[in-house]
């Protein structure tokens, strides 16, 4: 299954067994991890520890993202690890994004873990078993990116995004308002990172390329805007 096929079967799993993958196994997605495409002039850090490290972990083991506190780089988290979530998940394993766990030792700029393991969970039938918002309440453009990008994992389900789409262009504008923005503050630039993987591989599945992803920041919106061709 490609990571595009994975984004309408992708499940956020609870439920692992609770033994660690083998050695080879977890080679293999180090490696992932160390090739996995980042923004450009970002370098987060990630690690995978096991579950006995780790507070609130329901899964074996997990990936650790660690990088400065800046929009650009949860962006870039959220972007990155997508990659990977979706992998994973591709090759049969299960995963879930958690906010709440943390490393026994929590260093400064530990920021978020992606915990995988082995599971029995079913991946989703179709896009009919996800709960999300309508294309139309996200989207100026009802199409397969927007569509794609409706499907994205985000904290607690609050799908903080809003798409604007030209000739040559989408913006993805942060829409978080009210109390989700204040709950989700720390997750909100993670979660657009997330979405920004999505609307990547939908331009790639369409046939066309990415030319140049964007990050705007003023004092009271941040926006990316994604070209393609």
């Amino acid at each position: 299954m490609t990571l595009y096929e994975t984004i309408f079967t992708r499940r956020s799993v609870r439920q692992y067994d609770k033994a660690p993958l083998d050695s080879t196994a977890l080679s293999t997605v180090r490696e992932v991890l160390d090739n996995a495409k980042q923004l450009p002039g970002q370098s987060a850090r990630f690690d995978i520890l096991t579950a006995n490290f780790l507070k609130r972990c329901p899964a074996p083991q997990a990936i650790l993202a660690f990088a400065d506190n800046g929009a650009i780089s949860s962006l870039n988290i959220g972007y990155t690890l997508q990659g990977v979530d979706l992998y994973l998940q591709s090759i049969g394993l299960g995963s879930v994004w958690l906010g709440s766990a943390k490393p026994a030792a929590n260093p400064k700029d530990y920021r978020i873990i992606l915990a995988f393991g082995k599971t029995e969970a079913p991946i989703r039938a179709g896009e009919r078993e996800f709960k999300r918002k309508a294309v139309s309440e996200i989207s100026n453009e009802d199409n397969a990116i927007a569509n794609a990008a409706r499907l994205a994992p985000s904290a607690v389900n609050f799908q903080p995004w809003k798409l604007h789409f030209t000739s040559d262009k989408v913006t993805v504008q942060s829409n978080s308002r009210g109390i989700g923005k204040l709950l989700m503050a720390n997750f909100q630039k993670i979660d657009l990172g997330i979405v920004l993987k999505h609307i990547e591989l939908a331009i790639e599945h369409e046939g066309k390329s990415v030319t140049a992803i964007t990050p705007k920041e003023d004092s009271k919106t941040f926006s990316v805007e994604v070209s393609y061709a």
